[in-house]
């Protein structure tokens, strides 16, 4: 192709709103235009580098067994009220009423379209099955940020198993997981699989797959002594024991005017008040009803956890006025001591405390002496809190390290949840009714995309590696102008597309600051260039984009050189 027929509209500036470095890269090097907040036009060489990505999923998803259809992305309400997520999907659900008033969705994803269709698996001979697409997903995302990395509208890669029985589903599950994990190395992608919430999913089992980087929007724990690796949401470490003393006997009231804060409450009363002995007293409507949710003073509460624990759809924390009604005072000054009306669920880090200090239910009033086994009715007991940097491994008691990474991947084993929903029965070897075990994994095709322009760029920009790159290499012509630079640089393109080598023909008139920038801004792994001063010597330039690296080569060799890198790094992939 040569680029001046081709549509790059490079910016040779960053774009003021443009944080995370692949939106701004993949803004400035043309590869992506904004429509709207979370809304991303591919363009065309945008498209090139997507069009790869969906082919290394497709060829590693083949290999594994899988069967590509195409589902709707419109959904009658009807199926997710089926399923009981209608309600659980929540406001990130686009939803739409019909000209009929029938109520409809655009999907999220796609577990209850496949519970139906697997209805029509009838038998255990006919399992197991790996069915997948590659498809349009639609979610109403408060905050779009980051360039493609959190959008509204976006690809996705979902696959399903369905088996018979468990075993079947941990085998489609590994298999899975090898397949991802071919996936990402393919993309050049140094990925790390880690335990993870099921989230609104459901099932028994789920993995993540996250690759570094200070754009992304989780938090990965990880120990510097056992291979311990999970998502915070999921995380756990060594809570060290605090000493209390023996018990001080009864409460005791203390008035703390116009102290609302744990940190307030530990500056006033250092002696008896420090944050880890303070029980932190939120509250919570769950499924409509207020609880309460205990944590040591200096921990904070992991939403994701209390959501897990309880398996609820709808969780949220409660406003002001619901709360007063209740306790009697407003947060700050709230407690758990005396409460029997309302649920009350606790972090295993107060399991045992004493003489605590917690709210008193009475605005500028606290308790002392707060024995947790004998003056609060803990109904359920939970892991609720966030892992903190530089705590205890539980598995090794090495150090926990906490970074950010971006999600690239997701795997889950679901069980028979959808398949009971849907009806989705098949028989077993017994000849007995059986709901089928389901499996579902999902890559995001886009987000895959930036998180490797986040992995690998520099300040010249992007720099792609040549399985996912949009062209393999970029001639270079220095002075289009001139018929026999322009000639050898034609031969070369014509050689290198006759061995297969997706070459890319900069024939601009532009100045030879300005092709080289806009090369080394979007990223082609390789570039050759020609101009007459070394063609006069019978020589090119050959640069890696990686390493910036130049070598002279003679021009009747460079073909085959770059043949061979091209070929020796997609063997490697």
């Amino acid at each position: 192709m040569r680029w001046s027929e081709l549509f790059i509209p490079t910016l040779r500036d960053d774009p003021a709103h443009a944080e995370a470095a692949s939106h701004r890269l993949l803004l400035r090097g043309g590869f992506i235009r904004q429509l709207a907040a979370g809304h991303y036009s591919m363009l065309p060489i945008g498209q090139r580098v997507r069009a790869k990505v969906d082919g290394i999923i497709r060829e590693e998803m083949d290999a594994i067994g899988g069967q590509q259809v195409h589902l709707p992305a419109l959904h009658p309400a009807e199926v997710w009220r089926q399923s009981g997520r209608w309600e659980a999907m929540g406001e990130e659900m686009f939803r739409l009423e019909d000209r009929k008033g029938v109520d409809h969705c655009l999907g999220m994803t796609h577990e209850e379209v496949i519970a139906l269709l697997a209805g029509e698996v009838f038998s255990y001979r006919d399992l197991p099955q790996i069915w997948y697409q590659i498809q349009t997903k639609f979610r109403d995302e408060p905050r779009p940020k980051a360039g493609v990395l959190r959008v509204r509208e976006f690809t996705m890669k979902d696959s399903y198993s369905l088996d018979v029985d468990q075993a079947g589903l941990d085998v489609a599950f590994d298999l899975h997981h090898q397949a991802y994990t071919a996936i990402f190395r393919r993309c050049g992608l140094e990925a790390m699989d880690v335990v993870a919430s099921s989230g609104a999913m459901g099932g028994s089992e789920s993995v993540e797959f996250m690759v570094p980087s200070p754009a992304g929007e989780d938090w990965i724990v990880t120990c510097d002594g056992c291979d311990y690796r999970a998502n915070l949401e999921r995380a756990v470490s060594v809570t060290p024991e605090i000493e209390d003393g023996p018990s001080q006997g009864r409460t005791e009231p203390l008035a703390t005017p116009g102290i609302r804060t744990i940190r307030a409450l530990a500056d006033a009363h250092p002696d008896r008040a420090a944050p880890e002995r303070q029980i932190k007293t939120l509250v919570y409507v769950v499924d409509g009803k207020l609880t309460l949710v205990l944590l040591r003073g200096d921990h904070e509460l992991l939403e994701q956890k209390l959501v897990d624990t309880l398996g609820v759809a709808n969780l949220r924390p409660a406003h002001p006025d619901e709360i007063r009604p209740a306790l009697g005072a407003d947060p700050g000054s709230l407690g758990a001591v005396g409460v029997q009306h309302l649920p009350i669920i606790a972090d295993h880090g107060l399991a045992g405390r004493r003489n605590l200090v917690t709210g008193a239910n009475r605005d500028d009033w606290h308790l002392t002496s707060v024995d947790v086994g004998r003056d609060i009715e803990v109904e359920r007991w939970a892991d609720l809190r966030g892992v903190s940097l530089g705590e205890q491994c539980t598995r090794c008691c090495g150090t926990l390290d906490v970074w950010r990474g971006i999600e690239v991947g997701h795997i889950f084993k679901l069980g028979d949840r959808y398949s009971r929903a849907m009806g989705a029965m098949v028989q077993n070897a017994q000849g007995d009714s059986t709901p089928i075990v389901m499996g579902s994994y999902g890559i995001g095709v886009e987000r895959t995309m930036a998180a490797v322009v986040e992995h690998s760029h520099d300040r010249r920009g992007i720099v792609w590696p040549v399985s996912v790159s949009p062209y393999h290499v970029v001639i270079t012509v220095l002075r289009a102008d001139d018929p026999q630079t322009l000639a050898v640089g034609e031969r070369l393109y014509n050689e290198l597309t006759a061995a297969g080598v997706e070459a890319l023909l900069d024939d601009r008139p532009e100045r030879p600051g300005v092709k080289f920038a806009d090369a080394e801004l979007i990223g082609v792994p390789y570039r050759i260039t020609v101009g007459p001063r070394k063609l006069a010597e019978g020589l090119v330039e050959l640069t890696t984009r990686a390493d910036m690296g130049t070598v002279e080569v003679a021009t009747v060799e460079v073909t085959e050189r770059v043949v061979r890198l091209v070929n020796a790094a997609l063997s490697a992939d």
